[in-house]
């Protein structure tokens, strides 16, 4: 990769821009868990882990879409790097933060919800694009 460089930078810029949604998102969870009263007690130190884990979690959630700028590896591929990347930074933070009950059971049911949800947005975007490159085609012909 001759620009490797410049996607490290895209992706720490990314990723740095991405960051300061992560908390918030997790405020906005916490404050609807409070509503419903879910959560009526929360320890200062499980909302700053909580806080700091999105924090990164954002950070590379947001800096891993420099793959889709990586013309070298095709867009299947970098779709993959970025799905596995999401996962693991996912899984981990669920797994710090003990979102996630223990045993194989709730870890397949997490693994299962990501993978339908991660391939429902694709099959999303998908459609749209060629949506819209068949429009853009179709104006171009006449």
């Amino acid at each position: 990769m001759k620009n490797g460089r410049i996607y490290l930078k895209n992706f720490a810029l990314r990723g740095l821009i991405s960051m300061g949604f992560g908390p918030i998102v997790l405020s906005v969870v916490y404050c609807i868990l409070d509503i419903v009263g879910v959560v009526d007690y929360m320890k200062v130190s499980d909302m700053v882990l909580g806080i700091l884990t999105i924090t990164v979690l954002a950070f590379f959630a947001g800096g891993i879409t420099v793959v889709f700028q990586i013309e070298e590896i095709g867009l299947s591929l970098a779709i993959t790097l970025h799905g596995i990347v999401l996962y693991l930074c996912y899984a981990t933070v669920y797994l710090v933060n003990s979102w996630l009950k223990e045993g194989v059971i709730p870890f397949l049911v997490f693994t299962a919800i990501f993978v339908i949800g991660y391939l429902f947005v694709w099959t999303i975007i998908y459609f749209t694009t060629r949506k819209s490159t068949d429009k853009v085609n179709n104006s171009m012909k006449m």
